[in-house]
């Protein structure tokens, strides 16, 4: 077996590419950074500090000029904002006067600053870790309120609209049907989990045509792994991983980060599946601080919607991606996508169980529920 060059990524060198950008000391080494499912992610040290270097990837993203354009926008608008609570990360230009580069491939690039002393939360142990976390994402949709989503350019279409998701599931068990090959007895439980959900799985789609919610600026993926913090005070410093910024509803960002946060179990691992109403509890209250002023009561009303819709989506994504052979989430061994799903099925059970207390602590937070 051959060793891959060190600083080589695909045939591209790492190094060289990194030295395009615009920083003030010449790349050292270049090494693997995280395990991010989508993009190639490495860490660029250099004698003036560490940046993180990316390639960004064109089957999940095939127009990744808009994810850079949004990116610009961003650094634009928080401009003059030093005292912020938080940092957005912005690219670092390109000495070729562009935000990022591409290698020979074709593939595109960017390079963005590494913030010192910040390090990713394997999960949530404390209520304090929790209350950072709304903090963090309550400043980040604080900081861009002013921001008109219409300039933003949409990355993603369809994201987090949860009947066209609903649609390619019955279309996939559709194609499998008159193929022949329907699923066997082992998914049997996720599709009626699916089913039992059909009925509410628009919610959030008819509050928004009604005009009881209001389109803004997402995130998109504000899950605990896109929260950097300070690796000895506990303080959360930075939202990360920007490439999902994009016109949306903050319920399906506020849903997304309960749902990743509010599970100790996670999204693959064993036990018994719950939703701690403890760390709900610190992260809404937290979040509501930054936010409580600049949501409608129909905003803060749907809030419950968010939280309920998110782990049926991604369970429903799962789902689908397994009966398509795992072509979208990465796995590491078959049955793996199926076996997340259960998980976020479960999870979106015990959350319908727990309704009237998650209802009382987004009263008790932002005066509706």
């Amino acid at each position: 077996m051959t060793d891959r060059p060190a600083g080589f990524h695909d045939g591209v060198d790492l190094l060289s590419l990194a030295a395009g950008f615009a920083i003030p000391a010449r790349p050292r080494s270049v090494s693997p950074l995280g395990q991010g499912l989508i993009n190639a992610t490495f860490n660029v040290e250099t004698d003036a500090g560490d940046y993180v270097l990316q390639c960004v990837n064109a089957k999940v993203f095939p127009e990744p000029e808009r994810i850079m354009g949004n990116l610009q926008i961003l650094r634009e608008h928080l401009a003059g904002r030093p005292d912020s609570g938080i940092c957005i990360p912005a690219p670092i230009p390109h000495r070729g006067g562009t935000s990022f580069t591409r290698d020979p491939e074709g593939r595109l690039w960017r390079l963005m600053p590494r913030i010192p002393q910040a390090v990713n939360l394997p999960g949530i142990d404390t209520q304090a870790q929790a209350a950072e976390v709304g903090r963090a994402l309550g400043c980040f949709h604080r900081l861009l309120a002013d921001l008109d989503p219409g300039r933003l350019a949409v990355t993603l279409p369809g994201f987090h609209v949860t009947p066209a998701y609903l649609d390619r599931l019955d279309l996939v068990l559709a194609d499998l049907s008159a193929s022949g090959g329907m699923p066997d007895q082992g998914v049997g439980g996720a599709l009626s989990s699916v089913d039992q959900g059909r009925p509410w799985a628009a919610a959030l789609e008819q509050a928004r045509r009604d005009g009881r919610i209001a389109i803004r600026v997402t995130h998109g993926d504000p899950k605990l792994d896109n929260i950097l913090f300070h690796e000895t005070t506990g303080r959360a410093l930075a939202v990360i991983d920007l490439d999902t910024v994009q016109p949306g509803l903050i319920q399906h960002d506020l849903g997304d980060c309960l749902r990743s946060c509010c599970n100790r179990r996670g999204e693959s691992g064993d036990g018994i599946v719950a939703f701690d109403l403890d760390i709900c509890r610190a992260i809404l209250g937290a979040y509501a601080e930054e936010m409580r002023s600049l949501l409608s009561d129909g905003d803060a009303a749907a809030l419950y919607d968010g939280i309920r819709t998110l782990p049926y989506e991604l369970g429903v994504r799962f789902l689908t991606d397994h009966l398509e052979g795992d072509r979208y989430f990465r796995v590491r061994s078959p049955g793996e996508n199926l076996h997340k799903a259960m998980i976020q099925f479960a999870l979106g059970a015990d959350i319908g169980r727990k309704e009237p207390r998650i209802r009382a602590l987004i009263a008790e937070s932002f005066g509706a529920g």
